[in-house]
């Protein structure tokens, strides 16, 4: 009985949170190897190829009043519903990169959270490069297509689905606005295009263009159907962007990883890699040169789902306590009327 009792927690504990198989989850029939992104930050040159590939590919629309912010070489500033890939740039100190290099170093292993899944620092690492006077940290940033994803967890509608490929996609025909998904990504991807937003690309109005609903990266789902790249992974000049299956881009981030660690670059971590993390690993895997927060990446997210198990259980004993005082309420009423 206790076996049977575990074997139901652990499976039905991991339709909430924690490592599975998302495709078998979505009961795919023979669906073909996870597919997924490793972005290798430390190689990115913040050229912006992928966020314009990705907008004409996609016909993702400019933003109403543009998407020049004006403040930042950042133009774009976070991901939406009309920016699917968004570079991130950073500007660091030497005294930034100093504190990078030593919380990395404090770590035992760097995963997601910080403290579980990553290949360990090499035993005898070289010596470690200095800092520079200014260092940009670019990061080419896009949705997740979580293990456990809330916003498809959230949708009331079905317009978000789980593809063959174990991502995640939104149908803006099936979509009604509601923003229940956007409330649940734990990492803001995605978001509602503006209603009366301007669609256009290249000057020329977008055809089809549908305000008020979700939208956010598909992982190319039509071309990866077709045997093809993400557009944003065929474009960028320097592989900061590798597009295959999920097990070979995690494996292909923990040798990366290890080979800046024998560099004595121990700022480097991992990001999306640890299938134990809030959101059970995640489809688009990170190597970072700081913690998640100098990106403005969380932490350690949570889908909302992993707390369910937790909330029914609590509401459960509340009712029960509450139907319990009721009853000896009246049955001291029943005794004294």
């Amino acid at each position: 009985m206790t076996d049977l009792r575990a074997r139901v927690r652990r499976v039905w504990g991991n339709q909430l949170s924690g490592p599975t198989d998302p495709t078998a989850d979505a009961r795919w029939p023979d669906p073909p190897a996870r597919k997924g992104f490793f972005t290798d930050t430390s190689i990115c040159i913040g050229c912006k190829a992928c966020e314009v590939a990705c907008k004409e590919w996609n016909h993702v629309p400019s933003r109403p009043g543009g998407d020049t912010q004006g403040t930042s070489y950042d133009n774009t500033g976070h991901l939406g519903a009309d920016t699917w890939r968004h570079v991130a740039f950073i500007e660091q100190d030497a005294a930034a990169q100093q504190r990078a290099r030593e919380s990395g170093a404090r770590l035992v292993s760097l995963g997601m959270p910080a403290r579980v899944g990553a290949a360990p620092a090499a035993s005898d690492p070289a010596e470690p490069p200095g800092f520079e006077a200014v260092r940009w940290l670019m990061s080419s940033d896009v949705c997740k297509h979580c293990t456990h994803a809330g916003c498809l967890d959230a949708c009331p509608t079905g317009a978000l689905f789980r593809t063959e490929f174990g991502t995640v996609v939104v149908q803006a025909d099936v979509c009604n606005g509601c923003g229940y998904c956007v409330a649940a990504c734990p990492f803001g991807v995605i978001g509602r295009r503006e209603k009366d937003g301007v669609a256009v690309i290249a000057g020329e109005p977008v055809t089809g263009y549908r305000g008020g609903v979700a939208q956010k990266c598909t992982l190319c789902y039509d071309r990866i159907s077709d045997g093809l790249q993400p557009a944003c992974a065929q474009t960028c000049p320097t592989t900061s962007i590798t597009f295959g299956d999920h097990a070979d881009m995690v494996a292909l981030a923990r040798d990366r990883l290890a080979a800046l660690h024998a560099e004595g670059r121990t700022e480097a971590r991992l990001y999306g890699a640890n299938p134990d993390d809030g959101v059970g690993g995640t489809g688009s895997v990170f190597l970072l040169l700081d913690e998640p927060e100098a990106y403005g990446l969380p932490p350690d997210p949570v889908v909302p789902t992993a707390r369910l198990a937790r909330m029914f259980t609590a509401a459960g004993t509340a009712g029960t306590v509450m139907m319990g005082l009721a009853v000896a309420v009246f049955g001291i009423m029943g005794r004294h009327g």
